[in-house]
């Protein structure tokens, strides 16, 4: 296999399959593959008899289609119509209020999250606004159990995020079921308010997704056409000066002879000041779909997304001078320690792709899921890098850092479900070929700038990084896979069964030293089951293996090895019959081996140590206590260490910038009538344990507790107005610490005022 086969040949086969299965409706209707049973199959009488057979089993097919829809694939043309009592609900389609009672990520198929024995949190578009989160995707995540959002602080320039004590946002970003792999700084990002829900996997899930960090991952689904009008505009400021508008708007026109085609255009733009001097958020996007439906059977949604973000890095600051005191006091939130003559993050981002879904019998579904996506990060800036001599002296060394990062990823995801019964078993068995390819050509330097006085900083002292390059080549990635799974179900035991194989091909075209390759394969999989009693209680086991091929190279310049782990999981779920509710408590047993670290000896490069273990438990509740009382709450409390290394110092000691305990509850309720009507009040807490800023563990950065706030009114069926407040108590705290030179304010209080109006 090589790179450049899966970069230049699978979207054009592709192609050809959904050509070919677009107009192939009448043949697979002749050749309609029965249920397979171990008893034998009754026989029609008559060739009218298989005809009406064929037609009732196409209308069941259609029906079922309305009210589900796979991982990746495009919205149907029914309605969700849950209520607070539940409902109908598309496994990624909108959800109403915060409680999804079904999803698609953690087997690709149409699952209910009671009969899905994994850890699988939904959190809903309501919940997004709800809780007004305009510009950083990692927001997202504050409130979900296991899960860490905004490791690095208030930093604009990419989304930081740990599952289950682990970084994830390099390999574990997915949007519609495609991975959005980024290594280097050559990140993706993704806009909040383009989404129509977050699906959060914990424990490794690459089985049917292909490499990604042991913790989980993160399934972002996007807003797509639907049948029914959407017609929606906002827009808001911040007490930092920073503006947006957004709009999404919807429909559907009906095709002569019949059929339908739907489109749908969602677009931001959004800029203005942060809490840090001379850093500004910037950034737009536009995101146009439309989706042809020549009939019930058949679906084709073509996509595109263009974005453009403009910042500054922040923070960098010394462990001294902001966890605890320096002789001068604290340094100021406000200070920026780079040069706003040099300093500027900028990422231009494209994506194309389609969905297809095709319904070839009452028993069997083909899908395929298409991607191509560019980004092109230029970061150049200055950043500290401690002290320069004491603390009392109040100057910090910088580096002058440069990088341009110009990355293409390519994804092809081919999935045939297959339904069907063996005696008493029910099976719904998926085949799948994943097929991906991702190049960067990377260019990094790195010189001294100027120290910065923290009390007197002056600016404009230094040029933008010209010098001789430390990494200069063009990394690639080929991945081709087949992976297979079987969902059992006796009775209310469902047993999962999944594998996968992989073969991956990484080059390191080195323009400056020695270029590499490598062949890896590895087979991973998952045996789990859960048993649903009748009262709503479901407890289920879990065990599943995960393999990451790390793209990239140490500082001798030798290419990173591939990472693998395994977890035990166990837990139960639990919806209570008559609340929609959904409750759950999940233990687990993680390891994760060849796991990356910065490199001690030279901070620009990341090195491999041997193990490192993460053990814990988590809780988690989320209501629809009516339809305008609403509740997410979690608990997560785990152990996290190095199991293994080849610096025996290190064993036991915990990762930095690692909670190891978090806690949250977020609700929100709205008055459906009296003098109140339309008025709501929703409001959250957020605590997070204490973590560590060095490898040694000999410095403490302090947990902490956060308050926001949400007040909003509804008029006229048509208007909304909302008034959202981060860190309620403007409380100045410590997000976390990568070493002691290198630690990153949280968010002050940010207040947003926003005005939305629908028609």
């Amino acid at each position: 296999m090589s790179c450049r086969w899966i970069g230049s040949r699978q979207l054009a086969v592709s192609a050809t399959v959904v050509l070919s299965l677009v107009g192939a409706d009448e043949v697979f209707a002749q050749t309609q593959l029965p249920s397979v049973t171990v008893e034998a199959p009754h026989r029609q009488s008559a060739r009218s008899q298989q005809q009406s057979s064929q037609r009732t089993a196409r209308a069941r097919s259609a029906a079922r289609r309305a009210t589900t829809a796979p991982s990746g694939a495009q919205p149907q043309i029914a309605e969700q119509a849950a209520g607070a009592g539940g409902g109908h609900e598309r496994a990624n389609g909108p959800v109403i209020g915060y409680l999804a009672r079904q999803s698609s990520s953690g087997t690709k198929t149409s699952t209910p999250i009671i009969q899905t024995p994994q850890s699988v949190t939904v959190i809903s578009a309501e919940q997004i606004r709800d809780q007004k989160i305009v510009s950083k995707f990692d927001e997202v995540l504050r409130y979900t159990p296991g899960v860490v959002g905004g490791t690095y602080g208030a930093d604009f320039r990419n989304d930081w995020f740990l599952i289950r004590g682990f970084p994830a946002q390099n390999e574990s970003l997915f949007l519609d079921g495609l991975q959005l792999f980024y290594t280097s700084y050559a990140s993706w990002k993704l806009q909040p308010f383009n989404l129509e829900r977050v699906e959060v996997l914990r424990g490794p899930s690459g089985i049917l997704y292909g490499g990604s960090a042991p913790g989980g991952l993160v399934n972002a689904i996007s807003k797509l056409p639907s049948a029914e009008p959407i017609r929606y505009i906002e827009t808001g400021i911040n007490n930092f000066g920073n503006a947006y508008t957004q709009f999404d708007i919807g429909g559907a026109t009906a095709q002569p002879g019949g059929g339908q085609v739907q489109y749908r255009l969602v677009g931001q733009a959004q800029g203005g000041g942060t809490q840090t001097d001379y850093v500004y958020d910037n950034n737009f996007f536009f995101a146009p779909s439309v989706t042809w439906r020549p009939d019930a059977d058949t679906s084709l949604t073509v996509f595109g997304m263009a974005s453009h973000s403009n910042t500054r890095a922040l923070n960098f600051l010394p462990y001294v001078g902001t966890v605890t005191n320096a002789p001068f006091g604290r340094i100021p939130t406000s200070l920026f320690v780079g040069d706003p003559s040099v300093d500027q993050f900028r990422r231009d981002q494209e994506m194309v792709g389609y969905q297809f879904q095709k319904s070839i019998s009452d028993s069997v579904d083909f899908r395929q899921n298409a991607r191509m996506a560019h980004v092109d990060v230029y970061y150049a800036g200055l950043y500290g890098l401690g002290y320069a001599t004491t603390p009392a002296a109040a100057d910090i060394t910088r580096g002058n850092f440069y990088t341009r990062g110009i990355a293409t990823q390519l994804n092809l995801d081919n999935q045939l479900e297959y339904r069907f019964s063996t005696g008493a078993l029910q099976h719904t068995a998926l085949a799948g070929v994943d097929l991906k390819y991702y190049g960067i050509d990377d260019r990094q330097g790195f010189g001294m700038g100027t120290n910065l006085n923290l009390l007197n900083p002056i600016y404009g002292t230094n040029l933008p990084y010209s010098g001789p390059l430390y990494q200069n080549a063009y990394l690639t990635q080929g991945m081709a896979a087949v992976y297979l799974q079987d969902q059992v179900k006796l009775d209310r035991l469902t047993v999962v069964l999944s594998g996968r194989q992989d073969w991956v091909d990484l080059n390191n075209n080195n323009r400056i030293g020695t270029s590499q390759s490598r062949d890896d394969s590895k087979f991973s999989g998952r045996v789990g089951a859960i048993y649903n009693f009748d009262f709503g209680v479901a407890p289920y086991v879990s065990y599943m293996t995960g393999y990451n091929p790390v793209i990239g190279t140490n500082a001798a310049g030798q290419l990173l090895l591939p990472e693998t782990s395994e977890q035990t999981e166990v837990g139960v779920k639990y919806e209570p019959v008559g609340l929609n509710a959904r409750f759950g408590v999940a233990l687990f047993d993680l390891k994760r081996k060849n796991a990356l670290t910065t490199d001690p000896n030279n901070t620009l490069f990341q090195t491999q140590n041997g193990e490192v273990t993460s053990r814990g438990v988590e809780l988690e509740a989320v209501a629809n206590i009516t339809r305008d009382f609403k509740l997410v709450a979690s608990y997560t409390n785990y152990e996290l260490f190095v199991s293994k290394d080849l610096n025996p110092a290190l064993i036991g000691t915990v990762p930095t910038n690692t909670p190891r305990q978090l806690a949250s509850v977020w609700t929100d309720y709205t008055f459906s009538d009296g003098p109140l009507r339309g008025f709501g009040l929703g409001g959250g807490i957020r605590y997070v344990g204490s973590s560590f800023a060095d490898q040694a563990n000999t410095a403490r950065v302090p947990a902490f507790v956060l308050g926001d706030l949400a007040l909003h009114y509804e008029w006229d069926n048509h208007w909304r107005a909302a008034l959202n407040v981060v860190n309620v108590t403007d409380r100045i705290y410590v997000a976390s610490c990568a070493t002691i030179s290198s630690c990153y304010y949280g968010d002050r209080r940010r207040i947003t005022a926003s005005l939305g109006y629908k028609w």
